[in-house]
């Protein structure tokens, strides 16, 4: 008799937590817990999928929030982390609107350097934003390289405004799953 109580009692007890527990969980799951939604983007002329979880600056955080409707969080000591540590990621504030996946300003998917297998990879970007001078004459860039060059040419100017994205690769470039 009292083994059954014992039984009784755990079983309500795990339904209650179960209830607790479910109540707590973001709207977005599956199976194995909350699904982050992945973003694509480009290194070494490849489409890439990479996810936002952190940023250091506030506004960002909210913008990534906005854009992907899951919670980026905010960490400021993100951008205080040495530049020995961290990548860059290139983002576009006008130029080229292709259909289908765009970045955080409405155009072209971000452009990343150092993906996963190369010495360089850190999942912290440090984010540099691509201004067109010419939106008209803007083109689609797949890599770190044709940025650097479009910048070097007069063609774009890249602006540093300091904030980091914790921006890890789910697939790039001979890796990852596809």
């Amino acid at each position: 008799m009292k083994a059954a109580g014992i039984l009784i009692t755990l079983a309500a007890s795990a339904i209650a937590f179960a209830a607790c527990d479910f109540r707590e969980r973001p709207a977005a799951m599956d199976a194995g817990g909350p699904v982050i939604p992945s973003v694509a983007g480009y290194a070494d002329s490849e489409r890439i999928l990479f996810i936002h979880t952190e940023a250091s600056d506030p506004k960002v955080a909210e913008l990534l929030t906005t854009m992907m409707r899951s919670p980026v969080l905010v960490v400021p000591a993100l951008a205080e982390t040495p530049d020995a540590v961290r990548a860059t990621v290139y983002v576009f504030a006008n130029g080229v609107q292709p259909r289908g996946n765009r970045g955080p300003f409405g155009y072209q998917p971000d452009v990343f350097d150092a993906p996963p297998d190369t010495p360089a990879y850190s999942p912290l970007r440090t984010v540099h934003i691509v201004t067109w001078k010419d939106p008209a004459r803007a083109r689609l860039l797949t890599s770190a390289s044709e940025v650097r060059q479009a910048e070097a040419a007069g063609e774009a100017t890249i602006e540093r405004p300091g904030a980091v994205v914790n921006m890890p690769f789910l697939t790039w470039p001979g890796g990852g799953e596809r």
